[in-house]
């Protein structure tokens, strides 16, 4: 019996530095993990509060590329839609309110819901935005205004 504890004992003296090793390497990668923060908010950038489709919901992801100088035509989202700007400089007019916002690399923005707005690239790259939109499935994530001269073609 003696012969058991001490092989138990040289046991544990031999598994101890292991056991510190793995603590130490699973240490050095958690603080190796870098969080940066981007946006905490409940409301979108017109102050709407956030609000998600009830039910299923489709989750679509896209990247977006909008040309130096081009204009995006008026539009609104009946749904929550996120973007994050990877490139470029956006600017978003909400046509109801007048109020432009103007977002650049890093920028993380909550668009309006129902509110008709445009957005424009208002710098020499192109703009690229990586878009998350959350709708009910089968749902369009955009809705073009419809102006005179366009209501009647199809």
């Amino acid at each position: 019996m003696n012969r058991s504890i001490c092989v138990a004992a040289a046991l544990l003296i031999l598994a101890t530095p292991l056991s510190a090793n793995a603590d130490a390497v699973k240490a050095d990668a958690t603080s190796a993990v870098k969080v940066s923060p981007l946006l905490t908010t409940t409301v979108t950038t017109s102050g709407q509060p956030i609000v998600l489709p009830q039910g299923n919901v489709q989750l679509i992801t896209s990247i977006y590329e909008v040309p130096p100088g081009a204009k995006l035509p008026e539009h609104e989202h009946n749904s929550q839609r996120y973007g994050y700007v990877l490139s470029g400089r956006l600017r978003i007019t909400n046509t109801e309110t007048g109020k432009s916002d103007e977002f650049k690399p890093g920028d993380f923005i909550v668009e309006s819901r129902g509110q008709w707005h445009k957005a424009e690239n208002i710098g020499a790259e192109p703009v690229k935005l990586l878009v998350i939109d959350q709708v009910k499935p089968g749902e369009k994530t955009t809705v073009l205004r419809q102006t005179n001269a366009s209501a009647g073609r199809n």
